[in-house]
């Protein structure tokens, strides 16, 4: 009895844990239910908002708690993780989620496209054919998945045959987060603008994007020794708790453009561009570019085409081709003008982005629409006279298998820096520096005051008898460096307000070596005197030495390229020698030059030849002052003056200054407003037409009058004829008597 009841009881212990785990069973099967749905609308609700990272995390507890043999939704959950994953870039996350859902026979067949793309993006280009080719069998002709196996079966090829671009990694200027969109800025591209989610980035909340801190932009700069530091936030209100990143310059280097990310907990996160303008050293309030009113699509990636004149951006707004697209703008005086698409062949249906420019013109950008070796390639586009786009792929090793983007390149030269994210397992973007050896032609020029300093507001227009026109500014130190085609013949006039012009023709005659041509402007002022150097007369003599023809004839040149200027010519002595021998001394040497630039084609009625002896002294200018230690800015050479200096060599050195000889510009009209020789001559001819016409009217009036006259004659006769013989006699003796008068005066 024991026995049963010990049977019993342990039949009963054993019946009542069964009937336990059952029901335990149960109620986990139907809580882990509610709580997956839960996680579902949670990672939907972060997933409408662009929330992906956080949207990824709610999808995974969604799956883990969907039991196996609920396939469909294990399959439909395993979906929405993958996509979110794809939008954060977690590619190898992706592709595993992608297999799940197709292994649950999720029936959107678009997962194996994805699936392709995301083993392409991994270099896993034999799985990547072989799902491409799996998806063209359902979705046959389908563009993105023909150009993802064109792409796969380059690539391979590509990787055997690399281009002659060199990449390097640059340890200095990563972090352990991404880095990316590399920018070279400053004159002498010694600075460099970085966007990176570094831990150093503003604010500490984490991106529902990303899982990191959102972006910033940072700076680092060239040491004397041209190595960078380590970048650096910039301190300024260019940064916020937003996303900021991806940003450009405006030529003249005084105008950021750059992409901000806002965010809205219950509203979709749209990117927009925004500027920022620099005073002094530092960047200014930064402030929204409304390109369009529609505020449902995103404007981001801008970049200034090298003749400031256009906006490129990249947006999904109505009237693309694809996803994203890249667009321009007119940058105007009066503002921005209308929006361009730049259509095919740049842009297809996926998605171009990171536009940016050489000094050449060449556009570069990044595209997972054009055949490439997965994720986003670098793609080099040229344009033709006729505004025709040819577009071709950089290959390997500039492309990866992953995302390789947002090119900057130091000045002419085919070197920089871009981003990509080749190698690293969490998808976060890293900057490496590139360069591909070519041969170039420059030409450097410096636009700078005669016998003064540079003149950062010059500019100089460019013009080759290939078409060539362009208007290059110039740096602060006044410098310019523009790329030249070889074979070409160019003429360059340097120009800056309050300056005469300066021209300068070259001719590029080589094409199988780099070579850099530098060419001088020296602007002579036209509101100060400006010396002409090298002038040198016989001694104690207006006669002009062999000499000073190399100064005289570039006098004759700026004259000639400057047809409506006129200037007073002046010769200046020093206080040695009685005053009226200097004065008529300095004139007759006036008169020299000028009657020597007459000679040689200039119009003498432009030319005003002035002797000022020793009666105006030099004043000391800021470059005489640096080149002289005793000499101070706004001295004036007086013989006080240099009488008091002890030294004689310095004494020597200010009789110097004070021999010289300048020129003035009196005016910069001559000619305009007067008539041209052949305009002259024409006028002449039709003058003397008009004398001509009324001198034959004269001739016929007088003509008619003879005759009238003659007719009174005759009557006046016919009644003289009774006149008596004593009046005949009386005009004979009157007509002696004159007679006599005129012999004596004899």
């Amino acid at each position: 009895m024991t026995d049963l009841r010990h049977i019993l009881s342990t039949t009963w212990r054993h019946g009542l844990r069964s009937l336990r785990v059952a029901a335990a069973v149960a109620v986990v099967a139907v809580l882990a239910s509610c709580g997956a749905e839960k996680h579902v609308k949670k990672g939907d609700a972060f997933y409408a908002i662009g929330e992906y990272y956080d949207a990824a995390a709610e999808y995974k507890k969604a799956y883990a708690r969907t039991a196996i043999k609920e396939k469909e939704k294990r399959g439909e959950r395993a979906w929405k993780m993958a996509e979110a994953y794809r939008r954060m870039n977690y590619t190898a996350k992706a592709a595993g989620a992608y297999q799940n859902a197709i292994r649950y026979h999720y029936p959107d067949t678009t997962a194996i496209l994805y699936l392709a793309q995301a083993q392409q993006k991994m270099g896993d280009y034999k799985n990547a054919i072989k799902n491409y080719e799996a998806f063209l069998a359902t979705t046959p002709r389908h563009t993105l998945a023909t150009i993802g196996l064109r792409g796969s079966q380059l690539a391979t090829e590509w990787k055997q045959r690399p281009t002659t671009y060199t990449i390097k990694k640059e340890p200095l200027l990563n972090s352990r987060r991404a880095d990316f969109s590399p920018m070279l800025y400053g004159d002498d591209h010694d600075q460099l603008f970085i966007s990176s989610t570094r831990p150093q980035a503003t604010g500490d909340e984490i991106s529902g994007i990303t899982g990191t801190k959102a972006g910033d932009i940072f700076v680092t700069k060239k040491d004397d020794k041209g190595k960078w530091g380590q970048p650096e936030k910039i301190e300024s209100e260019l940064n916020s708790h937003y996303d900021e990143g991806a940003c450009a310059f405006s030529p003249d280097g005084k105008t950021m453009y750059f992409t901000r990310c806002t965010h809205d907990p219950d509203y979709p996160r749209y990117a927009e561009i925004f500027t920022s303008q620099r005073t002094d050293a530092s960047w200014g309030n930064p402030q929204r570019l409304e390109i369009s009113k529609d505020t449902l699509s995103s404007y981001a990636h801008p970049a200034v085409s090298p003749d400031g004149l256009w906006l490129y951006f990249v947006s999904d707004m109505p009237g693309g081709i694809g996803g994203l697209d890249i667009w321009r703008i007119a940058l105007t005086d009066h503002g921005l003008g209308g929006v361009e698409n730049l259509g095919k062949p740049i842009n297809t249906e996926g998605n171009e982005m990171f536009p940016t420019f050489r000094p050449n013109g060449e556009l570069y950008f990044s595209s997972d629409g054009h055949p490439g070796m997965g994720g986003l390639d670098l793609f080099l586009a040229k344009s033709d006279s006729t505004d025709h786009w040819t577009v071709e792929n950089l290959q390997y090793p500039m492309n990866s298998s992953g995302d390789d983007f947002g090119m900057t390149f130091e000045g002419v030269y085919n070197r920089g820096f871009f981003s990509t994210n080749r190698g690293d397992a969490r998808g976060w973007d890293h900057v490496m520096s590139f360069e591909r050896p070519e041969v170039i032609q420059t030409v450097k020029g410096w636009v700078y005051e005669k016998d003064g300093y540079e003149l950062p507001e010059g500019l100089v227009y460019m013009v080759g008898n290939d078409g060539t026109y362009l208007k290059l500014g110039v740096k602060a130190d006044g410098s310019f460096t523009q790329e030249i085609k070889p074979y070409v013949d160019y003429v360059f006039l340097g120009t800056c307000a309050g300056y005469l012009n300066h021209k300068e023709e070259l001719k590029v005659d080589t094409s199988s070596v780099s070579e850099e041509y530098v060419l001088q402007f020296p602007l002579a002022s036209i509101n100060n005197p400006v010396l002409i150097r090298n002038v040198f007369y016989e001694f104690d003599s207006a006669e002009l030495t062999e000499s000073s023809t190399m100064a005289l004839d570039s006098l004759v040149t700026l004259l000639t390229d400057n047809p409506n200027v006129t200037i007073e010519l002046s010769s200046h002595c020093d206080f040695r020698g009685k005053d009226e021998y200097n004065m008529r001394l300095s004139q007759r040497r006036a008169e020299s030059v000028v009657n020597y630039l007459i000679e040689h084609g200039i119009d003498s009625a432009r030319l005003s030849p002035i002797g000022y002896g020793e009666s105006r002294p030099k004043v000391v200018t800021r470059r005489i002052a640096e080149q002289n230690e005793f000499l101070h800015e706004g001295d004036t050479l007086t013989e006080a003056f240099i009488l008091a200096l002890e030294d004689e060599e310095r004494q020597e050195i200010c009789h110097a200054l004070n021999r010289r000889t300048e020129f003035k510009v009196l005016r910069t009209t001559y000619g305009l407003f007067e008539l041209k020789p052949t305009e002259k001559a024409k006028i002449d001819v039709e003058a003397t037409k008009e004398t001509t016409t009324e001198k034959a009217k004269g001739e016929a009036t007088t003509e008619a009058t003879k005759g009238e006259a003659t007719k009174e004659a005759t009557t006046e006769k016919a009644k003289g004829e009774g006149t008596t013989e004593a009046t005949k006699g009386e005009a004979t003796k009157e007509a002696a008597t004159k007679g006599e008068g005129t012999k004596e005066a004899d």
